[in-house]
């Protein structure tokens, strides 16, 4: 155990997250989601729900502020699931403002996925609750 950082961060997870540069995206990604045939690194957190998950990692890392959007999801063609609004929270909690969440179509976000530094596959059984995290900078 280390004094400040999560215990849910484990160490590979923390060292994915140190080795990620700027624009790098880390997804987080839910039960029913394809992780293992889409990610180039792949972390599981089997029984932990997608914002416990979310909160654990914002705890750390900054957002990239020289884009739009920094974080998307996956979009859900019935409408807006409640899990999204805690996603937004969640982003206000770790930035101290409002962060511009994209929505993008389900096979957009499966292309982007492959392409994210890691995929993290939590247990989280709500549906659509997949999330993307583009990595920003630190400021002196």
């Amino acid at each position: 155990m280390l004094k400040i950082i999560d215990p849910l961060l484990t160490g590979e997870l923390l060292a994915i997250l140190r080795d990620m540069g700027h624009g790098d995206e880390i997804v987080l990604v839910d039960a029913n989601f394809p992780a293992a045939r889409v990610a180039q690194r792949l972390v599981r957190l089997p029984g932990i729900g997608i914002d416990r998950a979310a909160e654990a990692i914002l705890s750390l890392f900054p957002l990239d502020d020289f884009v739009e959007a920094p974080a998307a999801v996956m979009a859900c063609p019935d409408g807006r699931p409640e899990i999204f609004d805690i996603f937004d929270s969640l982003l206000v909690e770790a930035e101290g403002t409002p962060v511009t969440v994209e929505e993008i179509d389900r096979f957009d976000f499966y292309d982007r996925t492959k392409e994210a530094y890691a995929v993290i596959a939590t247990g989280e059984r709500r549906l659509y609750a997949n999330l993307i995290l583009k990595k920003g900078v630190l400021r002196v």
